[in-house]
């Protein structure tokens, strides 16, 4: 496009040639250095240069792009963030937008595909190696260019290892049909998976001309992402079956890239020798919030450059998208632009292919990794230094988390310690032990930089309890916050942005940000009930059991902005919620014992499964073949079921048919976890002994001998297994906690 007569003749010594686009951050030019080097310069529109914020978010990207580099990146070659009007220069990439190619062309062949899906995968890696997150890759970003992929739009990516963190409160930004379902219910948890979501939305457009979860509103496209399966009616297997990993709505079960590549070189047919690789991500798209459309759709949003016109059944184009928290319901919850630091392994393949060999099936471990063994109870070389429980009692229920680098681990009688997850070297163990009795604590969770735990000091005499929840700073052990509590009459949750916590009545529950402890929401309970609040995916639910036994328990789904009722359903007094198949709500339904209240996925009789439609409320009951005793865990459509004497079960929940069963070693484990990229199931039994079980056929693969110091007195009540990277780390009840090489797991692991 030529320039306009307001236009400047030159930027930075830059001579300005055409106009490449123009954006709601900006303008685009395609400028010419005094040697003729061609370059795109961004110039930031006058207003926004004037917003302090806004310049640190300039600054944000131009830091992101300078940190990647590599064949598929145009690099930064000048930049000025302090001029008047902020600019940068990057590589100039010619080339049309794939949307164009679509639109113009109809839907790509599966050579095309192919090169398009491995050169976007190979993009994607340097990205992420540079501990950056795209967040908006989509047919507008990618343009046909002869000399491979260049990715440069980095507007509104997140460099992954800054503590800062740019808000603007109850916005967000992306565009609908690309944007993975946690950059709608929480942006501050987006990581390099999220690329990969995109990804797959991206490559079923170019594979059928539609996107996965279209819609005629940005509102509807939203709810689509977040709630219902994508729809892939074109897109036929082995490519169907890659695609439906990468659209997994919960993060952590996407492929990752280096299982991408392989299963779409294995999924996509060769090209054509010598045909040129054409595909080039772009960055010409200035964009920011504020920018409010005239169309019909009660949202604003952003333009875009180029010459876009339809995506998918989109009657407009498809552009960035800005929503106002409360605007899509439980969809878009406020608070969800943020530039700012993620758990992960931005630099490490986190699966290796669903392959069942050994050289294939796993991932490598990450950089620095080695097979090491610890206990909760070392001396540690800050905080406090000598352990509470090692002789002092009997400690057991040790659980673990994972958070960035680390693992997180505390129990009964142990004291809140942070590990080194690449060689299990203590490196905290929080002062908040108490001398009036035993200590008992609970792992909540990890999020944004806090360990949350539920502390519950019980006096030597028995006679009283002191119960607390408290968030400390994952970096130093210290304590951020604490708030006194009565947690008779429900059950603690740490669900995405929100830690729930009830007052000392024990009637009123306060949503809290789990950094700082402030409070979001408060609800009531109802009298003469005991509540569970369970999160499930995106969704909170509170399921409230009465005293009378003659009383139906009631399910509510909360609103996660602030905490109001959704829907409201019925269940039987004596049931659980399990998660969500084939788009119904499943609980399972105690089938052995008497009394009432909640049903827990551990140590209960179970036979039948209730199914309940979200929209009608209507109920089917799944017959199960028999009475279940153990534990169970819902994934993949499909119940996994760990009894006592270590023999593990997969169950349809919606025939009741039992699909296999194997008998390992694991004794006591608690539910099985579940990967998703390997299709691999993994229980660890109370005396350390891991047992690794292919999903889909029950194949036993391996099984380690015992590791765990003692035999606790009890199960391994939660998931005894963590994923970390390629690697794997378990934890037993007696505070054994160990990390191994799930295709090596003979490996002998030295004393971390």
């Amino acid at each position: 496009m030529p320039l306009r007569k307001d236009d400047p003749k030159s930027v930075g010594g830059y001579r300005l040639v055409d106009r490449l686009g123009s954006g709601g951050m900006g303008i685009v030019y395609r400028g010419r250095s005094r040697s003729g080097r061609e370059v795109a310069v961004k110039v930031v529109h006058a207003h926004h240069a004037e917003d302090a914020v806004f310049r640190a978010r300039f600054r944000q990207e131009i830091a992101a792009v300078r940190k990647v580099s590599g064949a598929f990146t145009a690099p930064v070659v000048d930049a000025d963030p302090e001029a008047l009007r902020p600019w940068m220069a990057t590589q100039y990439v010619p080339g049309r937008s794939l949307a164009d190619r679509i639109r113009e062309q109809g839907a790509l062949r599966p050579a095309e595909l192919r090169r398009l899906a491995l050169g976007l995968v190979e993009a994607l890696r340097d990205i992420h190696r540079a501990g950056v997150v795209h967040r908006d890759l989509k047919p507008a970003n990618v343009l046909m260019a002869e000399d491979g992929p260049r990715v440069i739009d980095f507007g509104i990516s997140r460099a992954v290892e800054n503590h800062n963190t740019l808000t603007e409160t109850g916005q967000m930004i992306g565009t609908p049909p690309f944007m993975s379902p946690e950059q709608f219910t929480d942006a501050r948890t987006v990581e390099p998976a999220s690329d990969v979501f995109s990804l797959g939305a991206l490559l079923v457009f170019c594979a059928t001309g539609r996107g996965p979860f279209d819609a005629d509103s940005p509102y509807l496209t939203a709810f689509r992402v977040v709630h219902e399966a994508p729809v892939l009616d074109g897109v036929v297997q082995p490519l169907r079956a890659v695609l439906e990993h990468c659209l997994t709505k919960e993060a952590a079960d996407r492929p990752g890239l280096d299982e991408l590549a392989k299963e779409f070189a294995d999924a996509l047919p060769e090209p054509d020798p010598g045909e040129p690789l054409t595909v080039t991500l772009r960055a010409d798209a200035l964009r920011t919030v504020g920018e409010t459309s005239s169309g019909a759709d009660p949202v604003a949003m952003t333009k875009l450059p180029g010459r876009i016109r339809r995506i998918g059944r989109w009657g407009r184009r498809a552009r960035p998208l800005l929503v106002t928290a409360g605007t899509v319901g439980a969809v878009a919850l406020g608070l969800l632009w943020y530039i700012r630091l993620g758990p992960g392994f931005a630099d490490t393949p986190r699966t290796a292919s669903s392959a069942t060999s050994a050289g294939s099936r796993w991932a490598a471990v990450p950089t620095g990794w080695q097979p090491w063994q610890t206990t909760m109870f070392k001396p540690a070389p800050r905080g406090e230094v000598k352990a509470l429980g090692k002789g002092s009692g009997a400690p057991g229920d040790a659980t673990c988390g994972t958070y960035a680098d680390a693992v997180y681990c505390a129990g009964n009688d142990i004291l809140p310690v942070r590990l080194d997850g690449r060689t299990g070297r203590t490196v905290w163990r929080a002062s908040i032990g108490s001398d009036a009795g035993l200590n008992n604590f609970t792992l909540l969770g990890v999020r944004d930089g806090a360990m949350l735990v539920r502390q519950a000091v019980y006096s030597n005499d028995a006679k009283s309890t002191s119960v607390s929840v408290v968030a400390l700073d994952t970096a130093s052990g210290n304590q951020l916050w604490a708030r006194r509590m009565n947690d008779t009459s429900i059950d603690l949750t740490l669900s995405g942005d929100l830690v729930l916590t009830a007052d000392p009545g024990g009637r009123l529950v306060t949503a809290r940000n789990p950094r700082t402890g402030g409070d979001r929401w408060s609800v009531q309970l109802p009298a003469d009930a005991y509540c569970q609040f369970v999160a499930i995916g995106t969704g909170l639910y509170e399921h409230c059991f009465p005293e009378s036994e003659t009383r139906a328990a009631v399910l509510l789904k909360l609103d996660r902005s602030d905490g109001s009722v959704l829907k409201r359903l019925k269940t039987p007094n004596l049931s659980g919620m399990l998660g969500v198949v084939n788009g119904k709500e499943a609980f399972v339904v105690g089938g052995g014992g008497s009394g009432s209240g909640p049903v827990r996925p551990v140590d209960l009789k179970f036979g039948r499964i209730l199914l309940v439609d979200p929209d009608t409320g209507a109920a089917t009951t799944t017959k199960l073949a028999k009475t279940y005793d153990g534990s169970v865990t819902l994934a993949a459509g499909t119940l996994w079921i760990t009894e006592a004497n270590g023999r593990v079960s997969a169950v349809s929940p919606l025939s009741g048919k039992e699909l296999w069963q194997t008998r390992t070693d694991a004794e006591g484990s608690g539910r099985p976890v579940y990967d998703a990229a390997t299709r691999t199931l993994y229980l660890v039994s109370t005396s350390g002994r891991v047992a690794a079980l292919d999903a889909r056929k029950g194949a036993l693969l391996w099984q380690t001998d015992a590791h765990a110091d003692q035999l606790a007195g009890a199960d391994v009540v939660k998931s005894g297994v963590l994923p970390y990277g390629g690697a794997l780390i378990a934890v037993t009840p007696d505070g054994t906690v160990f990390s191994l090489d799930p295709a090596h797991p003979e490996r002998k692991p030295v004393s971390g």
